[in-house]
């Protein structure tokens, strides 16, 4: 072993050892957590808060925990504390004198669920909502004195929801239209409303939230809705929602609006078709309104109503229609909140006006469907035609040339180019006295001599006794190819 704390033999180095004012505070450090963990061992145990709902009951748990072994429970006390600087026992336990309740509120509703003071725990049925407060667990001990702890009762309520609609009347000022209550809930509740209403001039509404106290800690919460009413908002669905905190869902009621209105009326039925001797002529007088109109009267222009005519409350029939229901007949209607009316002139006729049946419109679109689908074949039929003529040699054989002046030519294939042949196209018009032949087929056209006297054997082919004449030597430009006639294919239509 080597002095100073310093090894030899193996030639590591010890460290040196801690000053003596460490290890003195290091000691005290200690020695006040034992103690500070001593003190705290000894304590009450309890729940620092529990939520309970009215006619239900809570059990309120205490226990005391002694680390040391040595502390001497003496009395355990439970206290209310329902407001700040209110204290009441509601509950007492001693080993020796026993139980106690020296508060009546209390006496009927609250048990020990255990006789003994390590775990003094109790029950309290039949909750109220005056009951939340501060429930203290309190020991009498020795030699430490009173030991606690605190639990915190909050009660909660489920609110009473409802809603209903007020019937108002149209008009051009804004008027509650609904109302939605959450009646006595904890915590408070939250109301919103979701609205269809407003029409083509958007959503006109608005609402208001109001809310309420109980002194047993319960809050009211009210919303009104509010709109301008009118006739179009009658029957139109507004639907209250409340939200809060104890409800398993979202409640919602959906409202329909009672807008109450002047009634509006017409007169249906004529068909202008009053003809003289009818006996089913009839007018029907359609009214609407809020309240719907009950008062309905008929009345004609000209005076009293014809003998021929029935009323049977909002219909008019003429049994036989005459010259005397050619008239203007009114219609009246009544609420509580005024009256409307509404007239039409019968006109009546000799005879009847039969009008024809006309198609009906599937008839009618088949018919066009139809003609199209024609079309299209008769237009596809042309232009196969037209393509096939146009492609093809021509139909029909040519008749023979015709001597035009007493002497004739024959065009000739020649081996020109065609540019020769474009030029004799383009060549200007040949002078009095010249011979012109104008090609009418594929054939060679022979040229036959003899005076100007029109086509000989009546333009039929040459007689073997006509002597042929030398043919002329072709002229240059007169190069036309077999099949490039001036005259267009036939057309077949």
């Amino acid at each position: 072993m080597a002095r100073n704390g310093v090894g030899v033999g193996v030639g590591v180095r010890r460290p040196t050892s801690p000053p003596l004012f460490l290890v003195v505070a290091v000691d005290v450090v200690v020695l006040l957590v034992f103690l500070f963990h001593g003190v705290g061992a000894q304590k009450v145990r309890v729940e620092e808060e529990l939520e309970a709902y009215p006619n239900e009951s809570v059990d309120l748990r205490c226990q005391f925990v002694d680390g040391g072994g040595k502390t001497k429970l003496t009395q355990v006390s439970w206290i209310w504390e329902p407001t700040e600087g209110q204290r009441d026992n509601i509950a007492v336990y001693h080993p020796f004198y026993g139980q106690s309740f020296p508060n009546p509120s209390f006496k009927e509703r609250v048990v020990f669920l255990h006789n003994n003071l390590e775990n003094p725990s109790i029950r309290i049925s039949d909750l109220r909502m005056s009951d939340a407060g501060r429930f203290t667990c309190e020991y009498a001990t020795y030699p430490t004195g009173n030991e606690q702890g605190t639990t915190t009762l909050v009660m909660l309520a489920k609110p009473k929801n409802s809603a209903e609609v007020l019937t108002v009347r149209a008009g051009t000022e804004a008027a509650v239209v609904a109302r939605c209550q959450a009646a006595h809930g904890k915590p408070a509740a939250s109301i919103r409303w979701l609205a269809s209403v407003g029409g083509d001039h958007g959503n006109r509404g608005n609402h208001s939230t109001s809310r309420s106290e109980a002194s047993d800690g319960t809050v009211t919460v009210r919303s009104e809705y509010r709109l301008v009413p009118t006739p179009a908002d009658h029957g139109r669905e507004l639907t209250c929602v409340v939200d809060q905190r104890t409800q398993d869902k979202t409640w919602t009621r959906p409202l329909t609006l009672s807008v109450e209105y002047p009634p509006s009326v017409s007169i249906e039925g004529y068909d202008h078709n009053w003809y003289v001797g009818r006996s089913d002529a009839a007018l029907v007088c359609t009214a609407q309104g809020n309240p719907q109109p009950t008062a309905v009267s008929w009345s004609a222009a000209s005076g009293p109503l014809p003998d021929s005519v029935l009323v049977d409350g909002n219909k008019l029939t003429v049994s036989k229609v005459d010259d005397a229901v050619n008239t203007t007949f009114v219609c009246q209607v009544e609420n509580k909140h005024g009256a409307a009316k509404d007239q039409i002139t019968t006109l009546v006729i000799e005879k009847e006006r039969r009008v024809a049946p006309g198609p009906s419109t599937g008839a009618l679109i088949g018919a066009i469907l139809g003609a199209l689908a024609v079309v299209g074949v008769v237009a596809a039929l042309v232009v196969f035609i037209r393509r096939r003529d146009a492609d093809g040699p021509p139909k029909h054989k040519p008749p023979p040339p015709v001597k035009m002046d007493g002497s004739t030519q024959l065009l000739d294939k020649t081996s020109e180019t065609p540019g020769a042949a474009a030029a004799t196209e383009m060549a200007p018009i040949r002078p009095a006295g010249d011979v012109y032949y104008e090609p009418t087929g594929r054939q060679p056209v022979a040229n036959w001599a003899g005076p100007s006297r029109g086509a000989p054997n009546g333009g039929g082919p040459p007689s073997p006794d006509q002597p042929l004449s030398p043919r002329p030597p072709s002229p240059p430009t007169a190069n036309i190819a077999r099949g490039e006639s001036f005259v267009s294919p036939a057309m077949y239509v």
